[in-house]
């Protein structure tokens, strides 16, 4: 938690400080309150006391109710500020640093538990803020104080309130000791429950399909119930602290009247001034006593709430210690335009047994088509992985424009590249903003977004839409079918007007007239574009100037769709599989 409160801004610190003057002033009214009583109390009990200075003595603790009561007010708004804008903060310092984590490291934590980590965990962080910062610098200065004021009064009360105080420490240490590693397991859980919940949500579908809602139900239910199972031992533990706190408050001030009574009848009855001294101590003990216990009883309120945000800080902590393994360059500019080329290129994933790709080695000049396949797993997605520096290659170069990708800043690199996804993947809003989409070096105004949906072939259903390219798409394009959210994607990727176009496999929904066509007018009008394209079907490619053939990670064929027919078996095997014999004869 202390390593989170490192990134408090300038403003909530000030705002901290003038919290933390304004209770010391609440605390110094708290505490005039018991001085008041005594002289009200001698007062009362001294004959020939005048009424006024009973009215004096009771409007001034009136005024210092008030003013204590203003001043908790201004404490609890100061403590919500502070509380709602560090969270602000922090959740979006969270959410900038996962947008700039890569493959690998969204891999080590999950979605749903970096979901779970930028919602619920810093929600427990924000409602240790606004209730805490009052009660953690309230509560031990209330107590310092209150002890302070009693300490010269009497030994023995001393001694009393002392042990009692000691017992209230160890029980709670005890117990806050003995739920924070269940508070960790119940973080875990709500990442999973999280998971299946969003599991569910995502493939209702598929689970009507197979008739499996009794599957997914039993699936919830078990971790639910581990879940529930947790979060009572927890509750049932924290439940034995406020009646602790209860009987240690009235027992303390029972003993306390108990031991200044014993005192009391020691002393002799001649002595009515020092009796009168005596009782007035012991009130005013009793209630100095009262303000220890009950700033105890606030810290155990925000114990009870700092375990879980204990363990949310490690949660966030760990997401923002977590540096990204690709760092970006420092260049703007290759040496060359439009070119790409992979040097004894293989990649191993993190904690991988082998290589899933092997010594890939290949060039490709401005304007050329390179065109990939091969079998599922092969490879392909991989490859093309790397070109966009999702990840990075374990050995060997891919230079883009003469240049190693590795040395381009982000900017530069995505500038040069216009990539379309193997999942096509639509964003809440409307159809020109999924087409502009992201940051360009170049302005994408109305014209680039109709001109990228026509050459996308998206103008046959865009204009039918109602409101054409300001229809509103739904969360993950629902709204849309599959075919038009390829089209969209591929439109999106024109739109940046690039050097290089990647397309994974995104004409796989497309029918083979819209395929054909969509390929011929990006040959005729970006001729100077030098586009890579992985595909499963033979009639997208058999037309592009090189073909790569993957399997297992190798590159086991290179060339023209005639001269792979005769040299490769594994690309015939394809094209026979695939097409017909007019067709390959031809």
């Amino acid at each position: 938690m202390r390593k989170l409160l490192k990134r408090m801004q300038r403003r909530e610190i000030i705002m901290c400080l003038i919290c933390s003057f304004l209770l010391l002033g609440q605390i110094y009214f708290d505490l005039k309150m018991p001085d008041y009583m005594s002289a009200l109390t001698v007062l009362i009990q001294t004959p020939g006391s005048a009424i006024s200075e009973v009215w004096i003595t009771g409007a001034k603790m009136l005024l210092c109710t008030l003013a204590s009561a203003v001043l908790c007010i201004a404490c609890g708004y100061l403590a919500a500020k502070v509380a709602s804008g560090f969270t602000f903060v922090l959740r979006r310092d969270l959410f900038t640093h996962v947008s700039a984590l890569g493959q690998q490291e969204m891999l080590g934590f999950s979605v749903p538990s970096l979901i779970t980590r930028t919602t619920n965990d810093i929600t427990q962080i924000q409602m240790v803020i606004a209730m805490g910062l009052q009660a953690l610098i309230k509560s031990p200065v209330m107590a310092v104080w209150a002890i302070l004021k009693i300490l010269g009064k009497s030994w023995e009360l001393s001694l009393v309130t002392a042990g009692y105080v000691v017992v209230i420490c160890v029980t709670v240490t005890l117990i806050v000791t003995s739920v924070l590693p269940r508070f960790r397991i119940v973080q875990r859980l709500t990442d999973k429950l999280n998971r299946i919940a969003r599991e569910n949500l995502t493939g209702i579908n598929v689970v009507h399909a197979f008739n499996a809602e009794e599957y997914q139900n039993h699936k919830f239910d078990q971790t639910n119930q581990e879940m529930k199972s947790t979060q009572l031992k927890n509750q049932r533990t924290f439940a034995v602290l406020q009646p602790l706190m209860g009987l240690g408050m009235n027992g303390l001030s029972l003993t306390i009247f108990w031991v200044g009574a014993a005192l009391l009848s020691g002393m002799p009855v001649s002595d009515p001034a020092g009796r009168l001294t005596m009782f007035s101590n012991i009130m005013v003990f009793s209630t100095y006593a009262t303000y220890v216990v009950m700033s105890f009883m606030m810290l155990v309120m925000i114990f009870m709430l700092l375990p879980p945000a204990e363990v949310s800080a490690e949660r966030i902590n760990e997401v923002l210690d977590t540096k990204p393994a690709i760092q970006e360059g420092t260049k703007e500019d290759g040496t060359e335009v439009g070119t790409l080329e992979f040097r004894h290129v293989s990649l191993r994933y993190p904690d991988a047994a082998e290589d899933d790709l092997h010594d890939v080695s290949f060039q490709v000049k401005q304007g050329q088509t390179l065109a990939i396949i091969g079998a599922t797993g092969s490879g392909k997605t991989t490859l093309v992985s790397l070109i966009a520096r999702f990840y990075d290659a374990t050995e060997g170069e891919v230079l883009i424009d003469g240049r190693n990708i590795k040395e381009y800043t982000f900017d530069a690199l995505y500038n040069k590249l216009g990539y379309g996804t193997q999942k096509a993947v639509m964003f809440s809003g409307t159809v020109a903003e999924n087409i502009a989409f992201g940051a360009c070096r170049t302005e994408i105004t109305s014209q680039t977004i109709d001109r990228a949906i026509s050459l996308a072939r998206a103008s046959e259903f865009v204009s039918k839409m109602d409101g054409g390219t300001n229809y509103k798409i739904a969360q993950g394009g629902r709204n849309v079918s599959g075919g038009q959210k390829q089209r969209l994607s591929i439109a999106r990727a024109l739109a940046r007007n690039p050097e290089i176009l990647v397309f994974d496999d995104s004409f796989s929904a497309l029918d083979y007239r819209t395929d054909a066509t969509l390929r011929a007018g990006l040959t005729r009008e970006l001729a100077n574009t030098t586009k890579i394209i992985v595909a499963q079907r033979i009639s997208t490619i058999r037309h592009a100037d090189q073909i790569l053939v993957l399997d297992e990670g190798r590159i086991v064929g290179d060339g023209t769709h005639e001269e792979l027919i005769r040299t490769c078996p594994v690309y015939r095997e394809i094209a026979m599989s695939q097409l017909s014999d007019a067709e390959l004869a031809q």
